[in-house]
């Protein structure tokens, strides 16, 4: 009796993909593992192999995905591709390599601690370090040359690079810089953009859609009042009515309070400012700025700024939220709340899961990349002396007080997208129209929870099979005790008892690696 066998291999030195075909004229009976050795030469000559396809005398198929690096003289072990939980594996063989897989797994993918209070990353001090298989494959590396030459050929910038070694000292210079720009949407801000409905559309789904709540009471430190606003009011109500309508919404940058400002640069001088911002529904039912106090304590030194002002009063105040907006958006909304944040279920999945189990299959396509551009931002961008000190003014340390503040307000529940839109009294699109990233949002987080409860429906038959998958009990586990460091406020579960649970953590996880990166940062 013979089987055949196919691979389908690439070789990263000369980047070419072959098939082998392997006749084997003996009968192997039931192939439950195979394995794979790569003799090491004197370059380097790593093999990715994808997967290997098993043809039986019977005209069957078996495929063992491998989608790994194989590099010098280490050996692989594969089973088949079906997907199955612990309980499932029968025979003992089965059972040791699924062990000895999380072993070598643990041993390599490690817990560090980045900063004190930041959630736990990989212990890798560089690109270069992380295991192979998530290190950028060069592809990924052609990609970022590409994307990023084609971006300058298309803002047409490389004329005028030299404006971007010195300060503007206009804004027609953007006009100079972008001249090519054939997007309509980016030429209507560029013409509006000093304009109140852009400002307060912008907080609705510009780069930074997160921070806008209803305004339920209008805080102490912000003393506004009706005298004041009175010509931005649109229903004959006072302030306070308007509130209770629900017409008024508010955005606190009360975390840049306190954070120090950039010094790195001793000829620099570089400030902060933590702004409230209060807006107003009008009567076009348009978002608009009605009062902005740009920092937390009122007082002479701390004026309210209004609509009725000097028109470049207003105008620099509200380019002083924009600022703020700014860097919580970096800092917190993408860098902690999207990043840092998929680097913990991905460094759990990885020390935890089996690449045979159900969720390790469902998760990690959404998990690729995520650990080495984390990495290579710590090498790079976050680091000391990197491209935030050297371009922002909360580098040289503020960012990392940002982080650290931000850490008390990354809940669970807030990373449930229709809990965390409700809690900020934004749910209602008839109160609150033209807030697309709600709307968008709500749909891609529905059809995600949908597609994941197809699936735990197929490998957990009831409540109780998820309470015994001790795998994935290890996987949560990892998740609470190491990446969010055990904090019981977080609100993160130690352990997972339902369907229901389980599949509202998974489209967690899965929405804050796509659809939530995705929406705070291809805007910018």
């Amino acid at each position: 009796m013979w089987m055949q066998v196919a691979m389908d291999v690439s070789f990263i030195t000369v980047e070419i993909v072959d098939s082998y075909d392997v006749t084997v004229e003996e009968d192997l009976g039931e192939i439950q593992l195979i394995k794979i050795e790569k003799r090491k030469y004197w370059y380097q000559d790593d093999w990715y192999l994808k997967y290997i396809t098993v043809k039986t005398p019977m005209g069957d198929y078996l495929e063992f995905p491998c989608y790994r690096w194989i590099t010098d003289e280490k050996e692989i072990v594969l089973r088949d591709g079906r997907a199955k939980l612990l309980r499932d594996d029968k025979t003992q063989i089965l059972k040791q390599h699924r062990r000895k897989e999380l072993e070598t797994r643990q041993k390599t993918y490690r817990w560090k601690e980045w900063h004190p209070g930041f959630p736990l990353s990989i212990d890798a001090h560089s690109h270069s370090d992380l295991p192979r298989d998530i290190q950028f494959d060069n592809e990924k590396g052609i990609d970022f040359i590409l994307n990023y030459s084609k971006a300058m050929e298309n803002l047409y910038v490389n004329r005028f690079m030299h404006m971007f070694q010195s300060s503007w000292s206009d804004f027609a210079d953007f006009e100079r810089i972008f001249v090519r720009i054939s997007n309509t949407i980016s030429e209507y801000v560029m013409q509006h953009w000093k304009e109140d409905f852009m400002f307060g559309y912008q907080f609705l789904n510009g780069c930074n859609p997160v921070l806008i709540r209803r305004c339920t009471e209008i805080p102490k430190k912000l003393p506004v009042t009706t005298d004041m606003v009175e010509c931005s009011l649109e229903r004959n109500l006072t302030l306070e009515e308007e509130v209770k309508q629900g017409n008024v919404f508010i955005v606190d940058y009360e975390l840049l309070d306190g954070v120090d400002a950039n010094k790195t640069d001793p000829c620099t001088i570089q400030y902060l400012a933590a702004p409230i911002c209060l807006l107003y529904k009008n009567l076009e039912n348009k978002i608009v700025p009605i009062a902005i106090q740009l920092g937390q304590k009122p007082g002479p030194d701390n004026p309210i700024f209004l609509p009725s002002d000097a028109t470049y009063d207003w105008l620099l105040a509200k380019i002083w939220v924009r600022s703020s907006d700014f860097h919580i958006h970096q800092t917190v909304t993408h860098l902690l709340r999207t990043h840092l944040v998929s680097e913990v279920f991905s460094v759990a999945m990885f020390r935890q899961l089996p690449a045979v189990h159900p969720l390790f299959k469902l998760l990690v396509p959404h998990m690729r990349f995520t650990i080495a551009i984390n990495t290579k931002a710590r090498e790079q961008l976050i680091c000391e002396c990197g491209l935030f000190d050297k371009a922002n003014a909360t580098g040289g340390g503020g960012h990392v007080q940002m982080v650290q503040k931000a850490m008390k307000d990354l809940t669970y529940s807030s990373l449930c997208f229709p809990e965390e839109i409700k809690a900020k009294g934004m749910d209602s699109k008839e109160d609150i129209p033209y807030y697309y990233y709600r709307d968008d949002g709500i749909k891609v987080w529905e059809a995600i929870k949908s597609f994941a409860e197809d699936v735990i429906h197929i490998y957990y038959e009831s409540d109780e099979v998820v309470c015994e998958d001790v795998e994935l009990q290890a996987f949560v586990k990892d998740v609470y005790v190491y990446g969010m460091r055990g904090v019981k406020a977080s609100g993160f579960p130690k352990v997972i008892k339902t369907r229901e649970k389980l599949a509202e953590y998974l489209t967690v996880i899965i929405f804050t690696t796509s659809a939530q990166h995705a929406a705070v940062n291809f805007g910018q």
